[in-house]
């Protein structure tokens, strides 16, 4: 059992972490492939980007920490330290969110009547993919991808709370 948590808690954080770096290359080869797009002279691309990759980097911290707790103590509970730490970056998380509304109005308003109507639609696309993975890792798991999630999805036709929620609320 603790072989499978390791080897699933190690995949969580090795997942994030590739899609943190493949991310950034990804953006580069789409604005150079597509420079009609404008992608890197709106403002509201580069925030959803930071916000997604913020998150990632979030994520990635959290199922490491689990990991390491796992393998060096033998503790599958998330270390307090890191739920701590998380609970800020939750406040810091909801600022950049609305701070990224804000950029997105101003875009709009800077950049009209030549709008880059692709390139804004590609960051509200970021930034609706990066405000699902805070939805994922701060309150509800949106994530299923084996069959014990799988499982109780179609069992009981409801979402579970995400780890990070569950341990929230185990420090108070």
């Amino acid at each position: 059992m603790k072989n499978k948590l390791e080897s699933r808690l190690k995949y969580l954080f090795t997942g994030e972490s590739f899609a943190i770096i493949l991310f950034i290359p990804l953006s580069f080869f789409i604005n150079y492939a597509y420079p009609d797009l404008q992608l890197y002279s709106l403002f509201s691309f580069w925030i959803s980007f930071f916000l997604l990759e913020f998150i990632l980097i979030q994520g990635t911290y959290y199922w490491h920490s689990k990991w390491k707790g796992l393998i060096t103590e033998n503790k599958s509970l998330t270390p307090i330290k890191t739920v701590r730490i998380l609970k800020k970056m939750k406040a810091v998380n909801v600022i950049i969110i609305i701070f990224s509304i804000l950029l997105f109005v101003i875009d709009i308003l800077v950049t009209y009547p030549s709008l880059p109507i692709g390139g804004l639609f590609i960051s509200g696309f970021v930034f609706i993919f990066a405000i699902l993975e805070f939805i994922n890792y701060f309150y509800i798991q949106l994530s299923y991808d084996n069959l014990s999630d799988l499982r109780y999805l179609i069992k009981t036709k409801k979402f579970k709370r995400s780890c990070l929620s569950k341990d929230f609320k185990r420090i108070g």
